[in-house]
């Protein structure tokens, strides 16, 4: 399983990079922002997950989650942000994230919400 990690933080980036070890996803590719996302995606197009800070410079990621879904891609998308109000996550989900996710949050958090999204039905 491979997955894309995009945030502006290169610290957030190697946090979610371990929490994603603990469920067996040692295979990530980093993005700095949304722009850099969509240039990742449309050169490898083999991602089983992305997990996508919303406030970046450049592009945030809900206008990359829209450019992405708009496209056709339907690769499994958990937002994880500092944005907790109620209409940012409704807006996410909308956009068609699949799972949302609001720092600080555990290792153990992701790795759950990482489960939950790769084993649904797509």
């Amino acid at each position: 399983m491979k997955a894309l990690i995009v945030d502006d933080s290169l610290t957030i980036r190697r946090i979610v990079r371990k929490a994603l070890a603990i469920v067996g996803i040692n295979d990530a590719v980093d993005a700095e922002d949304g722009c850099a996302a969509l240039e990742a995606i449309n050169k490898t197009q083999d991602f089983d997950l992305i997990l996508l800070d919303w406030n970046m410079p450049k592009m945030s990621g809900i206008d990359a989650l829209r450019t992405l879904r708009q496209s056709g891609n339907k690769t499994p998308v958990i937002m994880v942000t500092t944005e907790a109000e109620k209409s940012r996550v409704i807006d996410a989900i909308k956009t068609g994230a699949n799972d949302y996710l609001i720092k600080p949050f555990s290792p153990d958090q992701l790795a759950a919400k990482v489960k939950n999204v790769v084993a649904a039905p797509q």
